[in-house]
Formats: structure tokens, C-alpha cells, sequence
């Protein structure tokens, strides 16, 4: 039970940081594309296969408001990872027997 409240607190936190935090992540370039912009390269920049995905751009795709759009992001990319770490815990964790 007292693991569980842990767990559970541990969500609701990360989440509430993901998506209060993202959504007030800066619009301007990160370091690489500021890097490319400062040196005249950044027009020879092409976009990747999933570039015009639901996800692109640290936001998701048809939601008109900016901070809305990447604090929902934040929150489902934090889900997607804790899912992921979740289950791959899960999954290698030792089973002991218990001694007696």
C-alpha cells in the first residue's frame, strides 16, 4: 500500500511537471539550429519522415493554442516514457523466492 501512494504520487508530480513546464518551454532555436542559423547553414536543412507527424515540433498537431499544445505533448511524452521504464522494470526484475 505505501508503494502504491509512492507510485501514485510519483505519477501525479511528473505529469503536473510535464505539463506546466512544457507548456512554457521557448519558441526560439535550440542550440543546434542556432548554431546552423549563425553560421548560414541552416537553409540546406531538410525534414525528416515523420517531420509533418501529430508530434512534430514539441507540440500536437490541431490544437490552435501553443502552451496548450506543448504541455499535452509534455504530459503524453512523460506517460510514454514512464510506461516504457514501467514495463521494462517490470519485465527484468528478479524474482526471488522467499526464504524461509
Amino acid at each position: 500500500m505505501r508503494n502504491r501512494r509512492f507510485y501514485l504520487g510519483f505519477l501525479v508530480v511528473a505529469l503536473l511537471i510535464a505539463g506546466i513546464v512544457s507548456g512554457f518551454a521557448s519558441a526560439n532555436p535550440d542550440g543546434l539550429e542556432h548554431v546552423a542559423e549563425t553560421l548560414g547553414f541552416s537553409g540546406t536543412a531538410t525534414d525528416h519522415a515523420t517531420g509533418d507527424g501529430p508530434f512534430a515540433d514539441y507540440g500536437i498537431k490541431g490544437i490552435g493554442n501553443a502552451r496548450l499544445s506543448g504541455g499535452l505533448a509534455g504530459v503524453l511524452g512523460a506517460l510514454v516514457c514512464l510506461l516504457i521504464a514501467g514495463g521494462l522494470a517490470w519485465m527484468l526484475r528478479r524474482r526471488t523466492s522467499p526464504e524461509e
